[in-house]
Parts: C-alpha cells; structure tokens; sequence
C-alpha cells in the first residue's frame, strides 16, 4: 500500500506518462494515423485523470510541500511552479472543450483548438516533473 509520502513519486509519473502519451498523440496525428492518435489522446486524457485523482488525495492529506532551495534558485522554481499552476488552471476548461469537439466530429474546430491546448498540455505535464525533480529530490526541505 501507498503511504502519503509516496504520492509526489506517483503524480510525476503521470505527468511523465501524459507527456509521453501527448508526443505518441502528436506524431500519430502528424503522420495521419488518426486511430493512434485517438488512443493516445485518451491515453493522455486517462494519465491526467489519474494525476488530478492522486494529487488531490496528496493535498488533502499533506497540505503544500516546502521548497528547501535557497539564494537565486528559490525564484527560478517559484517562477516555474507560478506559471505551471495557470498553465493547470489553464488546460482545465480546454482539454474537455477539445475532447468534445473530436468526439462531435467537429474536427476542424479541434484542430484550431488543438494548436493552442496541446502545448499548454505538455508542458504542464513536463513543468509537472520539473517541479517535482526540484522539490523532492534537487532541493527537498529539511525541517531545522
């Protein structure tokens, strides 16, 4: 079983499999293989779920972590979880506008969507693991 310190090792790797999911959805789409595309698209979409599914149950169990880093490194991380965290808000009302579009067939509206919601996606997904290679491994805080 999980305990809840293990959480932020789960919710990096959903950040990383929707990344991954995201680049396969990409380049199937790119190569005009639109079945892959749409398996890894809900791929992307179920990894994110998950990510919104752990991270909640972390935050209402542990509250909001402490960076221990100190000197210029401190608003380097805060800027990159700043603009990771509207990215998040961001893709929230987006990604569901994008799926519904596809799924109406609707596929000329996705696409324009599309160009904006999938790289505000990524890199969340990829801030994601940044912030947590910051936070918990490179520069974890150390209770005095």
């Amino acid at each position: 079983m999980l305990a809840v310190n293990d959480l932020p090792h789960v919710i990096a790797l959903t950040n990383l499999a929707t990344a991954v999911c995201l680049m396969v959805g990409y380049v199937m789409i790119r190569r005009g293989d639109v079945r892959r595309h749409r398996l890894a698209m809900l791929a992307a979409l179920v990894c994110s779920a998950a990510f919104l599914v752990v991270y909640v149950l972390y935050k209402a169990n542990s509250g909001f972590a402490k960076f221990g880093g100190e000197g210029v490194i401190r608003p380097i991380y805060f800027t990159i979880l700043t603009i990771h965290v509207l990215g998040a808000i961001a893709i929230v009302p987006l990604v569901p506008m994008l799926v519904a579009r596809a799924l109406r067939g609707r596929f000329e509206e996705h696409r324009k969507l599309a160009r904006w919601t999938w790289p505000v996606w990524m890199f969340v997904a990829v801030s994601g693991i940044v912030v947590y290679l910051m936070a918990v491994h490179l520069f974890p805080h150390v209770p005095v």
